[in-house]
């Protein structure tokens, strides 16, 4: 995607981005509002492009003219790496392209329409500032809140925000515009993952990704790559892919950045080297991060993360590793040094808590495995998560130790959860977690 990029290859760059997106052929054509013949034609390289043409496509996908080298400048702050070799084979028959992901832009339901004359009017310098607080207000809601509750108002803050972004065009609010656009796309994928749909939630990241690096913002580039890697290496099972986005998002970052960037990015990407079972990688990755949060410069953490990364957070990281590289014991005692039960943030605590109990079965104490399974699914239940409900299933699929009444109390839970799902209709998104091999 890199190469067709740099030499305007129209052909191979639609055939990445329909891949990417996962559509068909005539799914293509209408998104880019050609017939499937054209199509077809073009990729098959029998259908010569004009350069009207070529803007036309790059317009409708929305993909920076800068970045097919036709003209046009980078975004502020300097050009993104394009040079990436990111192309996994993962099986017969199967590749992954990491530079489909971070070069297609959102797909049509998100991309701005063509700006109308005059539209700009309803732009100025508090409108990204005030979408950006709504998205904040929402995401403090989350930590209280079934993400169901929220995914509503979230999906209809991203079209607000995409609206606003293509009213800025030609004003010089459309970088903040962007980043605003970017982080409710972020938190909008969030959802959709808690949820269960895949999908959207990657769909969402992507928007996030491109939207972030046309605001010309680093840091807010290089959070949203690693929202996306740890989306890919946790939620969708695929270390390998999560990795080539963690090395992509070092490179945006530099040398220089702020510890609490650097100790956070070695975190996630420690937790793909533990996936793929490179238990050295992984260690050391680790022990980057825990350098990174020792320094003394490690205070007051950049926009956007909250919290500075502390040595409890990665004591975190080392124990979810632990779990990964099936070392229990290793697991359990980073876990004492991290894991809060009383956190604000009632779902994060309750995925915490069903990795704490792998780690006890893992050990033998199939009784306190149990019962911070079936803690974590109470809560799941109470915040109609499928994220939490997924991972509680796939810790009692992966159990194979003795039946005790502790194991056959989860499995009841577990079997009438399913009759409350079918009476009340919620939770119907398919389960986003799989076993590992």
């Amino acid at each position: 995607m890199a190469n067709a990029l740099a030499t305007c290859d129209m052909a191979t760059i639609l055939e990445g981005v329909r891949t990417a997106h996962g559509w068909s052929q005539g799914e293509l054509a209408r998104a880019i509002d050609y017939s499937q013949s054209w199509v077809s034609r073009v990729v098959n390289g029998q259908q010569a492009l004009t350069v009207n043409q070529v803007q036309v496509l790059a317009q409708r996908l929305d993909v920076p003219l800068h970045l097919l080298r036709f003209g046009g400048a980078p975004p502020p702050g300097g050009p993104v790496r394009q040079e990436v070799d990111t192309t996994r084979h993962r099986g017969p028959g199967r590749a992954v392209s990491a530079g489909a992901v971070l070069t297609t832009a959102p797909p049509p339901s998100l991309a701005p329409a063509p700006s109308r004359s005059g539209a700009h009017h309803s732009v100025n310098e508090t409108t990204a500032p005030a979408l950006r607080s709504i998205t904040g207000g929402q995401r403090r809601m989350d930590a209280t809140s079934p993400a169901r509750h929220l995914l509503p108002s979230a999906v209809t803050h991203v079209h607000l925000a995409e609206q606003m972004l293509t009213n800025s065009r030609g004003t010089p609010f459309h970088p903040e515009l962007s980043a605003a656009a970017s982080e409710a796309s972020g938190f909008a994928a969030w959802l959709h993952a808690d949820q269960g749909d895949m999908g959207s939630a990657r769909m969402h990241y992507r928007s996030a990704v491109v939207r972030a690096r046309q605001a010309g913002m680093r840091l807010l580039d290089v959070y949203m790559l690693g929202s996306l890697a740890a989306f890919e290496i946790d939620t969708a099972d695929d270390p390998e892919l999560g990795l080539g986005l963690v090395r992509e998002a070092e490179h945006v970052l530099g040398p220089s950045a702020h510890p609490t960037a650097h100790a956070w990015l070695a975190c996630v990407g420690a937790l793909a080297h533990a996936g793929i079972g490179d238990r050295s990688a992984a260690g050391r990755a680790i022990g980057r991060a825990e350098k990174e949060v020792a320094r003394t410069s490690n205070t007051d953490p950049p926009w956007p993360w909250v919290f500075a990364f502390d040595q409890a957070k990665v004591a975190g990281y080392r124990a979810l590793v632990g779990v990964r590289l099936r070392s229990p014991h290793d697991a359990r005692e980073a876990f004492a040094e991290a894991f809060a039960p009383q956190a604000a943030n009632a779902k994060q605590s309750a995925v915490l808590q069903v990795e704490l109990a792998s780690a006890h079965a893992e050990a033998g104490d199939v009784d306190e495995a149990f019962r911070l399974a079936r803690e974590a699914l109470t809560t799941g239940v109470r915040f109609a998560s499928e994220r939490v409900i997924g991972r509680v299933r796939m810790f009692r699929r992966r159990y194979r130790g003795p039946r005790a009444g502790c194991v056959e109390a989860l499995d009841r839970e577990l079997a009438s959860l399913l009759t409350t799902i079918a009476a009340s209709g919620w939770g119907s998104g398919k389960e986003t977690t799989r076993e590992s091999p």
